[in-house]
């Protein structure tokens, strides 16, 4: 359309409508608009990433390994399979693949690729998906360091925010490591080392050219590239890296020619097996209690244990053999653990088979050595040892003639016993009979239940509720007589390290299980020391002893020991509850204390007759014939060195024995503790006629509580500060 005339004379341009200009400034519009959006996105998505902490990219939790007393390992706990490598300890092959198959432009950008961003934009445009990534190492890493999930613009923004700030913090080298230590290589695997290790058994710096290669195909499908799943898959994934290498220019035909041909040899997978177990379980419940909770999620971690594997694994058998052979016994009434293991529908079911524990511990430290919870870690995780608190039943009743010792009691002191009533409740024996005055030491050896009443009588139900305090055996805030036999329940672990205060002569040492912990750099972090205090007189611990060891002798309730061949110097316990429900035995010899127990988790009637002495006293026999030629010399004798000296004393009285006391028959002539002597014993007997002369300078032993006059007792304060004094 040609100009007007008039614009024509004028010589000025023809004025376009105003219509035809609207284009152009909406054009200048969006383009500006499109501008400040992108600049805002970037802004915003800049904010996001500053929010990360960068230091998480180097926090790669590692396995903590777990060794036993003799740097045997037992397991790893927590944390990833991994084992971090410094970049030069990685093969120049497997790096090589690595970048060709992952990002080989990796060290010419600032951590986005963006050719390759823009290409895979357009395919996922086309697609309407973001299947099409086009992340870069650094990008990966940080979606794995962050746990960046899903596929969405706004994950891959953030990543490329991130990506660009990684880099402008850590140079190349760096952010390689980082990568190649986090990547997973399926089956469980992390990191490039454990790979190495796993598939080809070698450790990342010896792998060859068609190994690097076959790795780096696996990273972009963990399972279906993995060599285990499919070897000729795997091997597929190894050629098609390296042609991609020779397209590249990173390789010669030739040579990914000849890595082709390889056979690239791989590892039989490993046998799948749960390094579970109850040691495991004590180490991880000890673990937490002495580490923050960071430091053991960060894992890494060398944790030297006090467990020795070889008496561990004996313990198990033990068990198992015994427990089985039980329940292969004519009239058993209850589940067996074969024919519950066959039933197909016990898959997540809680086992109702009869179970045990063990907790076995080293007199001197403190360290237990071993830990069993149950039959099976993999079928009942519940560590019985531990956590299931239980009646003790007979097996309290050493403490309580613990207290009676230290209330002027001797292991030849004459206690009655007939039936006895306390407040209206008359305990009976278990054999049902009764007797007359017997010996301290008879009434514990024979377990007693009249006679240990009276011993608790004497020595008083505060005493006693005080002194299990002091043994860990929990606080009694009513106690009651029923407390003289047993009527208490406590776990088996503190049950044990109750009875280690006998051999260390009256000293409570702490139990534990972790010796010390070293961290990735090899420092020692922590260390465990034995510690321990004061828990009864010296003297008391010598005379239960001494009386527990009659618990082996003929007629105590532990004498099978010696004909199931353990014939070493020891001393013990039996404790069966009401209606056989639980069997218990806790024995000792200089060096080990080891404690049994045998139930249902449920408590019921395990079998008639399920006495201590039947049900756990051959586990323990079994399981301290094995510790023998371990190094553990159960000593010459289980009772504590302590200063001794013989003595006269009455039987009855307690006192200084006269010549009366022997006329009648109740002079006891034998070593006793200086410190017990000290306090209790102050002058001549008077029940049997005047002193002889040399009345004074012999010693006795405190009155049986029937013959003791009717006075006012003196009271817990007393009777401690006498006892420590």
């Amino acid at each position: 359309m040609g100009k007007s005339r008039a614009q024509a004379a004028s010589g000025r341009p023809e004025r376009r409508p105003r219509w035809s200009r609207w284009p152009g400034k909406l054009a200048s519009v969006a383009a500006a608009a499109g501008a400040i959006t992108v600049v805002g996105i970037w802004l915003v998505y800049t904010g996001l990433a500053r929010g990360y902490d960068l230091k998480k990219l180097g926090a790669m939790p590692e396995r903590s390994v777990v060794y036993d007393v003799n740097g045997v390992e037992m397991g790893r706990l927590h944390g990833e399979n991994r084992v971090s490598v410094p970049l030069t300890r990685v093969s120049p092959h497997f790096l090589n693949a690595l970048l060709g198959r992952e990002d080989h432009r990796f060290y010419d950008h600032g951590g986005v690729d963006y050719r390759g961003l823009a290409r895979a934009l357009v395919r996922d445009l086309r697609d309407r998906s973001f299947t099409q990534g086009a992340s870069t190492i650094t990008m990966q890493l940080a979606r794995n360091s962050f746990a960046l999930r899903g596929k969405s613009l706004h994950r891959k923004l953030l990543e490329i925010a991130l990506a660009r700030r990684i880099e402008a913090a850590l140079d190349k080298d760096t952010i390689l490591e980082l990568y190649v230590n986090r990547i997973f290589f399926g089956t469980g695997l992390y990191g490039i080392e454990r790979a190495a290790q796993a598939y080809f058994g070698k450790p990342a710096h010896a792998l060859t050219l068609d190994e690097g290669a076959m790795l780096a195909a696996i990273i972009r499908g963990p399972n279906r590239f993995s060599p285990f799943r499919s070897p000729e898959v795997a091997r597929s994934g190894r050629d098609m890296v390296l042609r991609r290498l020779v397209v590249q220019d990173r390789l010669t035909a030739a040579e990914a020619e000849a890595a082709m041909a390889a056979t690239t040899a791989i590892r039989p997978e490993p046998v799948a097996s749960s390094q579970e177990s109850y040691a495991l379980d004590a180490v991880r419940r000890a673990l937490d209690s002495v580490l923050d909770a960071e430091d053991v999620e960060d894992g890494g971690l060398r944790i030297h244990t006090t467990i020795d594997l070889r008496l561990q694994s004996a313990a198990e058998q033990a068990l198992e053999n015994q427990l089985a052979a039980v329940e292969k016994t004519a009239g058993y009434p209850h589940p067996t653990r074969a024919r519950w293991s066959a039933n197909p529908e016990s898959s997540g079911r809680r086992p109702d088979y009869v179970q045990g524990a063990i907790v076995v511990i080293d007199n001197p430290t403190g360290a237990v050595t071993a830990v069993v919870g149950g039959r099976d870690f993999r079928e009942s995780p519940f560590n019985r040892a531990l956590l299931a608190k239980r009646p003790v039943g007979s097996t309290f009743k050493p403490f309580v003639y613990a207290a009676g010792v230290q209330t002027g009691l001797f292991p030849g002191t004459l206690v009655d016993d007939g039936p006895v009533s306390v407040n209206g409740w008359s305990p009976r024996n278990s054999d049902g009979t009764y007797g007359g005055p017997l010996p301290l030491a008879t009434g514990l050896a024979r377990s007693r239940n009249t006679m240990t009443v009276r011993v608790g009588e004497r020595a008083g139900l505060d005493h006693i509720a005080e002194l299990t305090r002091r043994l860990g055996l929990g606080t009694i805030s009513q106690p009651n007589p029923q407390l003289y036999i047993g009527n208490h329940d406590a776990t088996l672990q503190s049950l044990t390290s109750a009875y280690t205060v006998f051999p260390n002569g009256g000293h409570k040492l702490r139990p534990y299980v972790i010796d010390h912990i070293q961290n990735k750099e090899g420092d020692v972090i922590f260390r465990n020391e034995p510690m321990g205090y004061p828990a009864m007189a010296p003297g008391a611990a010598w005379c239960v002893t001494r009386m527990l060891e009659n618990v082996f002798s003929p007629g105590g309730t532990a004498a099978r020991a010696r004909s199931l061949g353990f014939k070493a110097p020891a001393a013990g316990k039996t404790g069966t509850t009401d209606d056989f429900k639980d069997a218990w035995f806790v024995g000792f010899t200089r060096r080990l204390t080891c404690g049994v127990w045998v139930g249902l988790d449920q408590p019921e009637r395990i079998t008639g007759q399920a006495y201590g002495g039947r049900m756990a006293l051959p586990v323990w026999v079994d399981i301290m014939k094995a510790a023998e030629p371990l190094g553990y010399a159960p000593g010459t004798s289980p009772a504590p060195d302590v200063p001794l000296e013989k003595a006269a004393v009455c039987a009855r009285s307690g006192l200084a024995a006269t010549a009366a006391c022997r006329a009648a028959g109740t002079a006891v002539n034998d070593p006793l503790p200086i410190d017990l002597l000290d306090h209790f014993v102050t002058g001549p007997c008077p029940g049997h006629g005047p002193a002889s002369p040399t009345a004074r300078k012999e010693r006795s032993r405190a009155p049986d509580a029937a013959e003791r006059p009717a006075t006012r007792p003196p009271g817990l304060w007393e009777r401690l500060r006498s006892a420590f004094r």
